[in-house]
């Protein structure tokens, strides 16, 4: 039987481990079933163990069911910046690196033979020099050591100017610790801000997502292919249907929820040749494909397609291209008066007309006009008629009222008439 081991090897692991429980969470071990067991109790341990101020324990009927729990406000660092510092090791990565870098401190340039023989002279670790080379290369590539070539030898070096330019920088010291609580890869400016022995006292975050550092790995290797016009193979794994499946598109754009926080590829499916989201959470892996050079062109088409968005999806239920959707409301004047900014200011771009004493109509085209359903719904009870291009769309709304009037024993003459005469406010 294996031994248990908190540090594992793989960070998309990681990020399955902590999302089940953050994410997902309030999972008891019985309700743990694509898993076994054994599984459950090591994931829990590891989280305990990465995350245990925040660990929350509750019991039910059928035992006691894990979850995190994080008031971002009150924290001075995103606390799930840990799970990235959880990668395994072996003896001899670990002796290395410290020997290695300790070796370098004193602006010595020293090829992968010098390092060999000075480790064996001086600190009596005997390596073999391929070992010591691959290591150097892989800091080389990480930004750890400098590398350049002196004649026909190749050479390390550590180069500890940036570091003393931050530790001595109280005004970047401040900017980092702003960075880690507000900005996409916030992990970078808590690498900084930790290593040089510094901690954010200044600033606090309201509404911060912090799941997001999650997701910061497959949103850097998308933005590298964006960044050089390739397309990408994504491998993803459905959280409704907990499916999976692969498709290659073109990324093209990322998009964030203003309300739930949630992060979208738009990309260009070469397949169904559409626009199409995929929400950055579900996407397992990135595999990085061949330059496109119709890139530039599809940029610009999907610039003008995204004015027909209401949110992130371009496919309406009855398959035309856009949908227009009108809805009439009651708005009693002048005291109502803020009801009218409210349509013009969260409508995107829809238009607000008055028809009559005290009746509006807000008109918006769309791709999919079933996402505007929940912005909808605020207006209910001013609400006089709704139609939609989309009669699916008209026809959820509507079924979703009567439902409504049955859970409330409202009884309704016409059902399609939404207002209340009662109701103004």
């Amino acid at each position: 039987m294996s031994e248990f081991q908190e540090l594992i090897k793989s960070f998309p692991k990681t990020r399955d481990y902590v999302r089940d429980f953050f994410v997902y969470g309030f999972k008891s071990r019985t309700e743990f079933k694509h898993k076994s067991p054994r599984t459950y109790d090591n994931e829990r341990r590891r989280l305990e163990s990465w995350l245990s101020p925040y660990v929350r324990k509750d019991f039910a009927a059928n035992g006691s069911n894990i979850s995190l729990s994080i008031d971002s406000n009150l924290l001075d660092t995103n606390p799930l910046f840990q799970v990235w510092k959880t990668k395994s090791f072996t003896d001899n990565d670990i002796v290395l690196h410290f020997l290695i870098l300790d070796l370098l401190s004193g602006e010595n340039f020293l090829s992968a033979e010098e390092i060999t023989d000075r480790l064996l002279t001086d600190y009596e670790s005997l390596f073999d020099i391929q070992t010591v080379r691959r290591k150097c290369n892989a800091y080389a590539k990480e930004g750890l050591l400098n590398k350049t070539k002196t004649g026909k030898s190749v050479v390390f070096s550590l180069d500890l100017t940036l570091a003393l330019w931050v530790t001595s920088n109280t005004s970047l010291l401040d900017a980092l610790s702003f960075y880690q609580m507000a900005g996409v890869f916030g992990i970078i400016g808590n690498y900084l801000s930790s290593g040089s022995d510094s901690n954010n006292r200044t600033f606090r975050v309201k509404h911060s997502f912090f799941v997001h550092t999650l997701e910061d790995e497959i949103l850097s290797s998308i933005l590298h292919s964006m960044r050089e016009h390739k397309s990408v193979t994504l491998a993803i794994k459905s959280s409704k249907r907990d499916t999976a499946y692969t498709v290659v598109c073109i990324p093209l754009l990322i998009m964030i929820s203003t309300r739930s926080g949630r992060r979208f590829l738009c990309g260009y499916t070469t397949a169904r040749k559409r626009f199409t989201c995929y929400r950055l959470d579900t996407i397992k892996r990135v595999t990085p494909l061949e330059q496109k050079p119709e890139y530039d062109f599809l940029l610009e088409k999907l610039n003008q397609n995204r004015r027909k968005l209401w949110g992130v999806s371009f496919q309406s239920t009855n398959q035309t291209h856009v949908n227009r959707l009108t809805m009439t409301l009651r708005i009693y004047e002048p005291h109502e008066r803020h009801i009218i900014d409210r349509l013009k200011r969260e409508g995107r771009g829809g238009t607000v007309t008055k028809t009559g004493k005290h009746v509006y109509t807000y008109e918006k085209e769309a791709f999919d006009c079933n996402e505007m359903l929940p912005w909808i719904r605020t207006f209910i009870g001013r609400i006089l008629s709704l139609k939609c291009t989309d009669k699916s769309v008209e026809q959820r709304f509507y079924r979703d009222l009567q439902e409504m009037y049955q859970m409330y024993r409202i009884t309704e003459n016409n059902p399609k008439t939404v207002h209340s005469g009662n109701n103004r406010s």
